[in-house]
């Protein structure tokens, strides 16, 4: 008979040892290579992101407009009520804020509203809406301060705004419904953030791109923002084209005629 000697216990005690840290080693590395894949697929986010922003800084609004009413049949721009603190122009993802009307004397009503200006990210677009609130003030400096300090683009406000001159020496872009002195303090409560509102009649979302200039604000809704902005640059090359054309020939009707824009 041939007798099986067996593994002392010290080697036993070694061997598993070893598969231990075999296995804290493989799992380190796979923990690791998720971590790179998930960075890396943030960098690429980040890129396009960032990418697409360029394009639509770059581009004039009413072509943004004209491209969007094309594919899509809906009329995406805010009114002429909608007016910029400073001449100006940005572009950026939408981080919504809505506050409804209510008495009160509760010193958290609006803190939720706060709370989104201190999560928001790079590139954020604050797009407030104020209920009945074309003569409150929505922000003010203090807000604006803020936003500037996260890099925000600008703001957008279904209502007023007030501390105008300090904006504008902060060069913060602000568009709103007028200028006021208002408070929504005690006046009004937060009543959301990042959730779907309804800007000066424009449906937007969180994550929307807004982008702004001297024509007004449009909308883009996210989905489409790729197909938006390719047909948003074929019209403004052919725009621009045609001043020199149009000036040369002091024809309109030829310019159109050829370009197919107007």
């Amino acid at each position: 008979m041939v007798r099986i000697s067996q593994p002392s216990r010290g080697r036993r005690a070694y061997v598993a040892t070893i598969v231990s840290v075999l296995s804290v080693l493989v799992v380190s590395v796979m923990m690791s290579e998720r971590t790179l894949d998930a960075e890396q697929g943030s960098t690429v986010q980040d890129s396009t992101d960032g990418s697409l922003l360029d394009g639509f800084r770059h581009v004039e609004v009413a072509s943004v407009s004209d491209a969007l009413e094309q594919l899509s049949g809906k009329k995406m721009y805010m009114s002429h009520r909608m007016r910029p603190i400073f001449p100006t122009r940005f572009a950026g993802f939408a981080l919504t804020v809505s506050l409804k009307k209510e008495q009160n004397h509760d010193p958290d009503a609006l803190n939720g509203m706060l709370a989104a200006i201190d999560h928001g990210n790079r590139d954020s677009v604050y797009v407030m809406v104020v209920e009945d609130g074309i003569d409150i003030a929505g922000m003010g400096g203090l807000m604006g301060t803020a936003m500037s300090s996260r890099n925000f683009s600008g703001a957008i406000i279904d209502g007023g705004v007030r501390d105008v001159s300090y904006l504008q020496k902060i060069g913060f872009p602000v568009y709103a419904l007028g200028i006021v002195p208002s408070t929504s303090v005690t006046h009004y409560r937060f009543a959301g953030a990042n959730i779907p509102v309804v800007c000066d009649g424009v449906p937007v979302s969180a994550g929307d791109i807004v982008a702004a200039d001297a024509d007004g604000v449009v909308v883009v809704p996210r989905a489409v923002a790729p197909q938006v902005l390719q047909l948003a640059k074929e019209m403004d090359f052919k725009e621009h084209s045609m001043y020199a054309y149009i000036e040369k020939l002091k024809s309109i009707e030829e310019a159109v005629a050829k370009f197919g824009r107007l």
